[in-house]
């Protein structure tokens, strides 16, 4: 799911476009971030989101409306920020890439199986000022320079989220079928599409193990009958309204569902450590206002373990940090940022060292 400073901004009431070209140099960020040194920013123009690294460690997978597009394409550069190179058709909007094990292939949602440069924008509903709008689209499979483009999904609602297990078999991947959000499962070429979770509400951003064995996500479940209300509300107009977020971790057949986070702000886009014992992850848990009894904008990384405990800060800034994902090594990480104060509406990407 693309989620850019706009529905970050939305999703924090309850827990963009084109920029001008930064002036700061790669190395030029400080802060006091725990087990991260050497903080890179490796992005300067556009907004950017969702760098992935890929399985031999030496590239990134990335999304971005650099070079002044309207919507979203899919981008690959090295992890030193050189040679980015589009992967993805120029029309359409992309989201949510990711690498095969292979290194050869890679996976993402798009719109360009259909008309126009970017999907039709939508009208905001009443009384909500953002929203996070379900364009219908579909996951494609290509090759890592975006040749020999194939469409695995057919679905006129949304599919997208796909992350690849680590055999290359799997593909798990959030939609809206059937009247609701919920994870998916399906072979790597499209066939054999299984349900993984059936509660109503909202079931996304799903993350396989190192192993493959387990499955992380996030997840709102509606309880009272005006949030159901507002629910079916959503699924009928193809948008989600801020809801806050919690961490599950389930087996990858579905089964065995865990809740890990009961902190009533906004949890989301998790992955994995390496070692498949820990989940990194980005949360306003630490943004709580009193006097509006309110999450805040402030989103920072942490650390939980799959048992729920250990919960650890990662970043301390007074801006925007998410998307995290270690490198096959555990080596380093990458993640997505406001911090550059510069041009404090952009989102870019960052590198680091990661020290235990």
């Amino acid at each position: 799911m693309r989620i850019n400073i706009v529905i970050v901004l939305m999703l924090f009431l309850l827990s963009g476009c084109a920029q001008t070209k930064s002036s700061v140099k790669p190395g030029d960020v400080t802060s006091v971030d725990q087990h991260m040194k050497n903080v890179t920013q490796l992005t300067f123009d556009g907004d950017n989101g969702e760098a992935y690294f890929s399985p031999d460690g030496r590239k990134l997978i990335f999304q971005s409306n650099r070079g002044g597009y309207a919507c979203d394409k899919i981008w690959i550069m090295n992890i030193d920020g050189s040679d980015k190179k589009m992967v993805s058709p120029n029309h359409g909007a992309h989201t949510c890439s990711f690498f095969f094990p292979d290194n050869q292939r890679i996976v993402f949602a798009s719109t360009s199986h259909m008309p126009g440069d970017c999907p039709p924008k939508q009208k905001k509903p009443q009384g909500t000022h953002f929203v996070w709008y379900l364009y219908p689209y579909d996951i494609f499979v290509a090759n890592a320079d975006g040749s020999d483009m194939k469409k695995i999904t057919d679905n006129p609602k949304y599919d997208a989220e796909p992350i690849v297990s680590p055999d290359g078999k799997q593909i798990v991947f959030g939609s809206q079928r059937y009247g609701d959000f919920d994870i998916y499962i399906m072979n790597s070429d499209g066939t054999n599409v299984r349900r993984l979770t059936d509660t109503i509400g909202y079931d996304g951003g799903p993350w396989f193990s190192p192993d493959g064995k387990k499955i992380v996500w996030r997840a709102w479940y509606p309880e009272t009958e005006e949030e159901k209300a507002k629910w079916r509300d959503c699924m009928e107009n193809n948008y989600i309204v801020p809801v806050p977020l919690d961490l599950w971790v389930m087996d990858a057949d579905g089964s065995n569902k865990k809740r890990l986070t009961h902190n009533g702000a906004t949890n989301w886009a998790p992955s994995w450590h390496p070692d498949g014992k820990r989940i990194i992850f980005s949360s306003n848990m630490d943004d709580w206002h009193e006097d509006i009894k309110r999450f805040g904008h402030n989103f920072e990384i942490y650390v939980i373990n799959i048992d729920g405990t250990g919960i650890e800060r990662i970043t301390y800034n007074k801006v925007f940090d998410s998307f995290p994902m270690f490198s096959p090594d555990g080596k380093k990480i990458v993640f997505a940022s406001n911090r550059n104060a510069q041009n404090p509406h952009a989102t870019d990407i960052f590198i680091a060292d990661w020290v235990e």
